[in-house]
């Protein structure tokens, strides 16, 4: 039978965008919840930092991620044009290196030669993309993608943890914030590796580490803020 290997580099793009986005939505967002109440602030202004902290979480990180993936694809474009540039005044010369780059992968002179005449005539500019520049179309910069992957879940992700704030009562919010966190980390670690291909294990470890950390962190803040106010 035909064996087909199924790659998943293909994700690279919008998966990092999505993880950061629902990994900072649930961290941000629950540790500024346990902050604000350990700070012994009423229950209606720990769910509107929580709130507050949603919005301008999701918008920055859209911001951020399309002016970065924005900045990556302005590279990339300027990086093919003068390689067009390049092969339209001296095609020769770039076929010849090229054939070069197939000689330094292991291929014969002849054979790289033959090989670098044959996607130079099918498709010149897609092969020095590919083999002398490292841009492959199926994970090239995309911003506009990468802004809502990020936006959308980091919504999610800071709901999360909004939710849980908002139906428990104060008392309880620092303790049932805290564990139902520690899980919804877990949980998406596991999902990211999974879907990366990534040992499941590793990729809990690493989520929940920081994100225990972050939450430990804002509590001291906001213990001692509560105690000298």
């Amino acid at each position: 039978m035909p064996h087909h290997t199924y790659h998943r580099s293909h994700r690279s793009g919008w998966l990092r965008a999505a993880v950061m986005g629902a990994n900072d939505g649930i961290v941000s967002t629950a540790s500024l919840i346990i902050g604000v109440a350990a700070a012994h602030a009423a229950h209606a202004d720990i769910i509107l930092a929580g709130a507050a902290g949603l919005v301008a979480g999701a918008m920055s990180m859209a911001a951020g991620e399309y002016v970065s993936v924005s900045s990556q694809s302005d590279t990339e474009k300027a990086d093919l044009e003068l390689e067009r540039t390049a092969i339209d005044e001296n095609f020769e010369y770039e076929q010849n290196e090229l054939a070069e780059i197939y000689e330094e992968r292991g291929l014969d002179p002849d054979l790289a030669r033959q090989v670098a005449e044959q996607l130079m005539d099918h498709d010149s500019l897609g092969a020095h993309a590919r083999d002398e520049l490292g841009i492959i179309d199926r994970i090239r910069a995309r911003p506009t993608q990468a802004a809502l992957s990020s936006a959308a879940t980091f919504t999610l992700g800071a709901a999360l943890p909004l939710l849980t704030a908002w139906f428990v009562p104060v008392t309880q919010v620092i303790f049932a914030v805290a564990v139902l966190t520690v899980i919804f980390l877990a949980v998406l670690g596991g999902l990211a590796a999974r879907a990366g291909g990534a040992p499941i294990g590793t990729g809990i470890i690493r989520v929940t580490f920081w994100g225990v950390l972050a939450m430990a962190l804002t509590a001291l803040v906001g213990m001692l803020f509560g105690v000298s106010a």
